[in-house]
């Protein structure tokens, strides 16, 4: 049994609060073959798999049967392969979109056997991420309008989910960023191709390193939402090899691809920023430890995240929601806005993400309508409705469940008679605010400060 070293892990978060390199810069010169060379070992070290004879169609196939077997547990008939390959796997009308789905939405297909059971087969396992195999394959060789050769690709349960593109130090990222633009229309999504299910593009000169996701256009202004990983104080982890030891750790990878994406409505693949990532692994870390320890209502309960205009607020809020309401111990999940008009948009941008996961109400009457749906958990509303709806209904059951607030623009200042009202009825809940504007005492002038506006079950994380 091999030994494999773990660079950088975390047990509670993948955005690290520290990282120390443990490697010095190389003085010598290094070409595009010795990065590529490096990143795979560094991969293998971490416990990838090198395949370095998989390099066409024929023999990726036949790694993805091997992989999706082990994963499911059964074994597939020669026939029964190629109708499963044929009929959903790789269906001829397949777009990037359709396969992007099949990652997110529709990543379990009922299969008919031969002997005509059927079964279950899992793309992968969301549940528990360490059960999915991760390989490394470079130099694969692919043609459409031109043949290609593209540097480095991670497979997970043998598809092709990550494209690394290299370009050797002191050239500009820019270029790798065109060649995956140029792959795009000439090779990537040609007919049976299996990359169509790449879900994130890596590119790297060696000293900067940024990742994207599949969706994001290519064009000229499009290289500005390449993302470089980060630290939990947003310092950048920009060369290649830290970013290998950190963000290509395997389970912050599968973490990043199966639990901090979000495929919305518009078919577009969002993958989160470091900076996101830490804040909602934050908050569910609160609530989960909150729950073991029993601290409902208390400051463990809670916290407030300081997030400025433009950076990504309502995603971050979003997928905290969805990640809290798949907690067994969680009944329902409020998102709560200060202004009507923002209410709407609010429910717009959810329902962008997941349609079906959203209750709105456009009255006190529609919101407690909504407290006894069971169909969806995240109920989106005004904290003027919500206030209301406290002060006119002395016993409702959901003041005895467990219940998540995210509150957004948590110190405005319909807040505080609401704080006074829910902390008086709701006796298991937890507390996370929302702001672009944070008081703190500096600029506080005398008035109370975000934190202390949060009373002692929302304090700063």
């Amino acid at each position: 049994m091999t030994d494999y070293k773990t660079i950088a892990e975390s047990n509670n978060f993948i955005v690290l609060d520290q990282y120390n390199r443990d490697w010095k810069v190389a003085d010598s010169y290094q070409s595009e073959g010795d990065l590529e060379r490096e990143l795979i070992q560094d991969l293998t070290n971490q416990g990838y798999e090198y395949l370095p004879g998989l390099n066409h169609t024929e023999a990726m196939l036949a790694n993805l049967r091997v992989q999706l077997q082990a994963l499911n547990n059964l074994e597939f008939l020669e026939g029964e392969w190629l109708r499963f390959v044929e009929t959903w796997l790789d269906k001829p009308s397949d777009s990037i979109v359709d396969k992007t789905r099949k990652i997110h939405d529709d990543y379990i297909h009922d299969f008919v056997f031969d002997d005509g059971h059927i079964q279950n087969i899992y793309l992968l396992d969301k549940k528990n991420i360490a059960r999915n195999k991760v390989q490394v394959i470079n130099q694969f060789e692919q043609s459409g309008s031109h043949a290609n050769r593209y540097d480095v690709t991670i497979l997970v349960n043998g598809l092709p989910l990550v494209q690394v593109e290299l370009k050797k130090r002191g050239v500009a990222i820019r270029e790798a960023f065109n060649q995956v633009h140029r792959y795009s229309k000439e090779s990537f999504n040609s007919e049976h191709s299996l990359f169509k299910y790449l879900q994130l593009f890596v590119i790297s000169n060696g000293t900067d390193t940024r990742y994207f996701a599949n969706t994001t256009q290519r064009n000229k202004n499009s290289f500005d939402f390449t993302m470089n990983w980060a630290k939990a104080d947003n310092s950048l982890i920009k060369d290649l090899k830290d970013f290998t030891a950190t963000f290509f750790q395997k389970n912050t990878l599968l973490h990043v691809l199966l639990h901090y994406s979000v495929f919305d409505v518009n078919n577009t693949l969002l993958v989160m920023r470091p900076y996101q990532i830490a804040a909602t692994e934050r908050i569910m870390w609160k609530i989960n430890s909150a729950y073991q320890a029993k601290n409902w209502r208390s400051t463990e309960s809670g916290g407030y995240v300081w997030h400025t205009t433009g950076s990504g607020k309502t995603l971050t809020s979003f997928k905290a929601a969805r990640l809290a309401t798949g907690l067994d111990f969680i009944d329902k999940v409020f998102f709560v806005v200060d202004r009507k008009d923002l209410d709407y948009q609010t429910m717009k941008e959810y329902q962008r993400f997941s349609p079906d996961s959203v209750n709105g109400s456009d009255s006190t009457a529609g919101l407690k309508r909504n407290l006894d749906k069971n169909d969806n958990k995240i109920i989106v509303t005004t904290i003027q409705k919500l206030n209301r709806l406290i002060k006119s209904e002395n016993d409702l059951p959901v003041y005895n469940q467990q219940v998540v607030f995210i509150f957004d623009e948590c110190h405005r200042s319909q807040f505080g008679e609401a704080q006074k009202n829910l902390k008086k009825r709701f006796r298991k809940f937890y507390q996370f605010g929302f702001t672009g504007t944070p008081i703190f005492p500096q600029n506080a002038l005398g008035a109370d400060t975000t934190a202390s506006y949060l009373a002692a079950n929302c304090m700063p994380m």
